[in-house]
């Protein structure tokens, strides 16, 4: 079987490293391809699974899409649509999730969007979306791998340039499937309006939030578990206790607080200082254990800017908390990660799936419900799963006092563990035994055995809107209008400075 597997970045491997691996023990190839170059990592990644599998595994850059006016064009309706998505009611409870579609869609889109008939609105946006035209090379890169199927991750992100090797395949009769890179990935980002033929999910939770929030049919969403979580079950530690903790610069004999960092919406407050109010509250505790308990703080990766922050460090090295560990992205940030789990007596954060992570290593897990960070938990749909899922596995709290009198209760022994209900129903839906990989690749080679499906090029009818579509091109070389027709941000500096004809509603601008 041969894989041609295409994510937005190298990075988004990290979560499909054992489906590859598993892919390429078993004899089958796997081309790995990405959009866009990133610094977190991703190349290494790569690099290393090709090595330890020459020919099997192989990896380079998928056609990349440049930024032309046709390139716009689509970007900014599909930009348009997802804002749409957003309007809907049902994400009335989840604010942040729409203002950040609004914050990326173009002003000609905000104001189709104030037409009465929505649904007619939508209609035709998606018609000229199909009708612009797509990047030549892409069906030329697909159809050169000859792919037995095509996977993707994550094709959710707000304008979606993924959407064309999709289509790609589709005209070309090449099989494909979505593989689901996150448990918030469904609910919290875009719609995945070109569905492939299939979708791999972890449970069935995010079964019906496929079926419920795209409208995808049951039977076209697989589940297999979460194998990205693979890695941390049934594993030992790198290194005994006393290593760990004179390795880090903890306190030796002291139990272990570990506070994961979340990678929280842009604009949140920062959670470097969060970590000093924490190691405070906990400093104060009358419980001794509490009180003289170490500390250890990861931040997480994609937050790194605001741990810089000397006024937040040096209150934390007063407070003896120690910051430390990088992304979990090789052998040994990986251990490092598992170690600081593993050695710890309760793992404390906001929303992370390191909250997931911890609950495998079956430690207690608890999280606190501050009004500051409402919109970053309770206001997504996906943070929710962890309040209810095998009757949820969070130990929660609404204000720091109360976390703390949280962390006295566990080492009093009156906190119960309530983890292995959770972890079975939406890491490892088939038991806590089968691993997620192997039933991934299983899946997959299933579904290739029967005849691929046919071509399906595009229809005739596109070509009747091909000359709106040069219009609209045309429209966005006017300079007037370039400022704020195609780029949200260049649209947004135009609001700043005529405030007042935003404020009359002159703009048209749609407040999110």
């Amino acid at each position: 079987m041969t894989v041609l597997f295409i994510a937005r970045h190298f990075t988004y491997f990290r979560s499909f490293e054992s489906v590859i691996e598993e892919l390429a023990r078993r004899g089958h190839r796997v081309h790995l391809a990405a959009d866009r170059e990133e610094a977190q990592g991703g190349q290494g990644l790569v690099e290393r699974l090709a090595a330890s599998y020459p020919g099997a595994v192989t990896t380079g850059f998928a056609p990349l899409l440049q930024w032309g006016r046709f390139r716009q064009l689509s970007r900014a309706l599909r930009l348009g649509l997802d804002y749409l998505r957003y309007s809907d009611p049902r994400y009335d409870t989840t604010p942040k999730i729409r203002e950040r579609a609004f914050d990326r869609t173009p002003w000609l889109v905000l104001v189709l969007a104030r037409l009465p008939f929505r649904g007619g609105v939508r209609w035709v946006l998606e018609r000229l979306e199909q009708a612009v035209h797509g990047h030549a090379g892409i069906e030329a890169f697909v159809r050169g791998h000859h792919p037995d199927v095509m996977l993707i991750t994550p094709l959710i992100e707000l304008g979606s340039p993924q959407l064309d090797y999709v289509m790609a395949a589709r005209s070309q009769g090449v099989r494909s499937a979505l593989c689901v890179w996150s448990w918030d990935h469904l609910s919290s980002k875009a719609l995945i309006r070109v569905v492939p033929d299939k979708v791999i999910v972890w449970n069935e939770v995010q079964r019906a939030e496929a079926m419920r929030f795209h409208g995808i049919g049951a039977e076209r969403v697989l589940v297999t578990g979460a194998q990205s979580f693979d890695r941390w079950f049934d594993r030992q530690p790198s290194r005994d206790r006393e290593t760990f903790v004179a390795q880090v610069g903890l306190p030796a004999g002291r139990p272990i607080l570990l506070y994961v960092g979340s990678a929280l919406f842009k604009g949140s407050p920062s959670e470097a200082r969060l970590a000093v109010q924490w190691a405070e509250a906990v400093r104060r505790s009358p419980h001794p254990q509490v009180r003289d308990a170490a500390l250890l703080i990861r931040p997480h990766p994609q937050r790194q800017d605001e741990w810089a922050d000397p006024a937040a460090l040096e209150a934390l090295r007063r407070l003896g908390a120690v910051v430390w560990g990088s992304n979990p992205v090789d052998a040994a940030s990986r251990a490092d990660y598992f170690d600081s789990m593993f050695h710890a007596s309760a793992v404390v954060g906001l929303n992370t799936s390191a909250l997931l992570e911890a609950a495998i290593v079956d430690r207690p897990v608890l999280t606190l419900l501050l009004p500051e960070f409402h919109d970053n938990q309770e206001g997504t749909f996906h943070f929710h799963h962890l309040l209810t899922v095998g009757e949820g596995f969070l130990h929660v709290a609404r204000s720091l006092d109360a976390h703390v009198g949280q962390l006295a209760s566990l080492f009093d022994g009156q906190l119960p563990q309530k983890n292995a209900a959770f972890v079975e129903q939406f890491i490892r839906p088939r038991g806590r035994t089968v691993a997620a990989t192997s039933t991934f690749v299983d899946t997959l080679e299933h579904e290739t055995q029967g005849p691929p499906p046919r071509p399906r090029p595009a229809p005739a009818w596109v070509l009747l809107l091909r000359p709106l579509v040069y219009a609209l091109v045309l429209a966005g070389r006017v300079p007037v209008l370039e400022r704020i027709y195609w780029n949200p941000l260049k649209r947004r500096e135009w609001a700043r400075k005529d405030a007042n004809a935003v404020e009359q509603g002159a703009t048209g601008l749609i407040r999110p």
